[in-house]
């Protein structure tokens, strides 16, 4: 299926690793131009210039902590000017830190505002100016699957992804007569760097292993495994895609069918 992504211009945030990589990736093999971002710098051109060689694609890394109130926007003026423009938005951003209400501080709680909702406002009102001048604009938020089912123990993720979810389908009715495409992926459990931590972290806290954490935890998903990076990468792509075209609004969980409820 041809996605019409050819000589598209996009900006993947968080994307050195992960499923913000796998996206990025995904998208240079598909034509697309891609900014990539990280915070080390020297992480994210050695990146960049990985995705350029195996795709022959131009690519762009820049360095950036995106929680940073003055980032946002300047990684948004720094693709616009390698490319001319903004067809692709991916904010993706890490997870903010597990903890309990009373584990948790007013500290903690803001930086994980900054980090998993105000990131995502930041960019996306950063870059309308140029999405507005697209004929496919298209912007994809990076949630969680605890935005319809809590996880234990990751309570300002289950609360301010919520949050993003909430913008996401605000922001897809009120622009979407301007011909802005507004989406969310809900990742479930996927095989990433993160992931490992978490169960390295369970692990130590259950006094039990991150391979008996991660069978423990897949038990629970309709599919009976983690997904991969490419598999989420194929439904971020397609969201974000000119073939997606009547599609906006949707919050879509690629999580294997760990979430239990109807909608």
């Amino acid at each position: 299926m041809d996605l019409h992504l050819k000589n598209k211009r996009a900006l993947v945030t968080s994307s050195s690793r992960g499923l913000g990589y796998a996206a990025a990736l995904l998208l240079a093999k598909e034509g697309c131009r891609v900014a990539i971002n990280g915070r080390d710098e020297s992480t994210i051109k050695s990146v960049a210039g990985e995705i350029n060689k195996e795709t022959g694609i131009q690519v762009e890394g820049f360095a950036g902590d995106v929680s940073d109130a003055s980032v946002p926007e300047k990684l948004i003026q720094q693709t616009v000017d390698a490319f001319g423009g903004l067809d692709i938005l991916i904010t993706n951003a890490g997870g903010p830190t597990s903890g309990s209400i009373d584990s948790l501080d007013d500290a903690a709680w803001q930086k994980g505002i900054d980090l998993c909702l105000m990131s995502h406002v930041r960019l996306i009102k950063a870059a309308l100016p140029h999405l507005r001048k697209s004929d496919s604009a298209s912007v994809l938020t990076i949630t969680s699957y605890s935005v319809k089912q809590s996880i234990p123990n990751l309570l300002l993720s289950n609360s301010v992804r919520a949050a993003t979810a909430g913008l996401t389908k605000s922001l897809a009715l009120e622009l979407g007569r301007e011909g802005i495409r507004l989406n969310s992926i809900l990742p479930g459990w996927t095989e990433t760097e993160r992931v490992e931590e978490l169960m390295k972290a369970r692990a130590e806290k259950n006094q039990t292993s991150p391979s008996d954490e991660k069978r423990m935890q897949v038990e629970s998903t309709a599919l009976g495994r983690m997904g991969r990076p490419e598999e989420f990468a194929n439904a971020a792509a397609f969201l974000v895609s000119p073939a997606a075209s009547y599609i906006t609004g949707v919050l879509l969980n690629v999580d294997g069918g760990i979430i239990q409820g109807t909608f």
